[in-house]
């Protein structure tokens, strides 16, 4: 019995460690090989083919009993075509997971924005609670390795790439924050996108909580499919909610003060009470996440204050990589000079057009600059930039006292670099320049 591995990034190779591990024979492939593909070859012990032609791959998927696509391995990649062709399963690392330790507790959170943050609240409100408990998945932990840590719970960051082939992961708790237009570079259409979304209900039974955002029509469409008991957060109606400045539980208790949070956007307010329905499901206290939501000043990238100087406030928003991302951050100030633009996934970039209002000017950048300039013409006034230095430069003289300059591009980073992480460091250093 021979696993083929497609796409041997940081994932995968976790995932050809543990197989190996287990006495498996692996095979990889990787059409893009780098030295650190051929290092995480020879770390994980298994073969590497490079760039198979189609005859090669053919061959290879035929021969496996089970094809292990990574994360950022298209839809459209071959290998999904000639899988189904040879009847040959196609599973994430969160279908080995699930074999692996079906009994494993686990609290999972998807949506397209806020999973990250959620994951990591969660995680924190569990550890005030005195239960171990670790963060995995969609970061730079696989699920298949937390598996070793001998933790209370594992709280699953779940990306609709690895819920897509996961046909057996059940997690007890699961929580679905959101949909909007994200990955269609990776899924044909948002229908295909949304049923990966919705996989992190499939396995739930009566014992279980599905934990819905009552403000998102597609999700609350999603679970009413649901065996498990249901509970809703939201910023109107909803169990976990918002009522006379606190956050509130399906009971009737108070949990923390708006006025105590460091972050209190409607999109923190949201993601608060997510972490707290999936958190207290999962078997945390109150009181612990009154501790953690107190204290808890946000992830890198994530609207990170760089600077405040002369009036404006400049904040790193590297992290937004969709439109709607954009669209809630900028909902957040009244007055903002928006820097935009990167490689698009494939998205409607138009939609930022709903808060124009919010927006004083726009400066373009990377590669989808035509679209972002073509967005907000007739609109709001556009300056392109071709670096990160002219763009902080060009944001300089269009902000006034008061503005925050929002470095939020709703593209992908790798037009210019290799990650959002570089992109908004680069940012922060061109800003704290800019003020010497």
């Amino acid at each position: 019995m021979t696993w083929l591995i497609v796409g041997l990034g940081v994932a995968n190779e976790a995932v050809a460690r543990q197989l190996r591990r287990r006495g498996e024979a692996v095979v990889a492939t990787d059409d893009r090989p780098t030295d650190a593909t051929r290092e995480r070859a020879a770390s994980a012990g298994v073969e590497l083919i490079e760039a198979p032609t189609d005859e090669v791959l053919e061959a290879l998927v035929r021969d496996a009993a089970v094809v292990l696509p990574g994360p950022g391995v298209p839809v459209s990649h071959p290998a999904y075509r000639l899988a189904e062709a040879h009847d040959t399963p196609v599973w994430s690392e969160f279908e080995l997971a699930a074999r692996w330790a079906p009994d494993a507790r686990l609290a999972a959170v998807t949506g397209t924005n806020g999973k990250t943050t959620v994951t990591t609240v969660v995680t924190a409100m569990l550890r005030a609670s005195t239960c171990r408990a670790v963060a995995a998945g969609n970061n730079d932990l696989p699920l298949v390795d937390a598996l070793d840590f001998g933790v209370d719970v594992i709280v699953v960051e779940a990306s609709s790439f690895r819920l897509q082939h996961a046909p057996s992961f059940h997690p007890q708790v699961a929580a679905w924050l959101n949909l909007a237009e994200d990955h269609l570079d990776w899924h044909p259409d948002m229908a295909h996108y949304a049923a990966a979304k919705a996989r992190i209900w499939a396995n739930h039974i009566a014992e279980d909580l599905a934990v819905a955002n009552a403000d998102d029509a597609v999700v609350m469409d999603a679970v009413r499919a649901t065996s498990a008991r249901v509970e809703t957060f939201g910023l109107g109606q909803a169990d976990w909610h918002v009522e006379d400045g606190a956050l509130w539980t399906p009971a009737g208790e108070q949990v923390v003060k708006i006025d105590e949070l460091p972050l209190a956007r409607p999109h923190d307010l949201a993601n608060a009470l997510a972490a707290c329905a999936v958190a207290v499901g999962a078997g945390a206290t109150l009181d612990a996440c009154h501790a953690v939501l107190t204290t808890f000043t946000g992830l890198p990238h994530r609207v990170q204050l760089v600077r405040d100087a002369g009036g404006v406030r400049w904040y790193d928003d590297s992290k937004a990589t969709t439109p709607a991302s954009v669209v809630a951050a900028v909902s957040g100030f009244p007055s903002v000079v928006l820097i935009a633009g990167g490689r698009n996934k494939g998205l409607r970039l138009d939609t930022l057009r709903e808060v124009a209002d919010h927006i004083r000017s726009v400066v373009a950048i990377g590669d989808s600059a035509d679209e972002v300039e073509a967005t907000f013409a007739g609109l709001r006034p556009v300056e392109r930039a071709s670096s990160m230095d002219e763009a902080v430069a060009a944001a300089q003289r269009a902000a006034e006292a008061g503005d925050a300059v929002l470095l939020s591009p709703g593209c992908a980073s790798y037009d210019w670099y290799r990650n959002y992480g570089e992109r908004g460091d680069d940012f922060a250093r061109a800003v704290k320049e800019l003020a010497s």
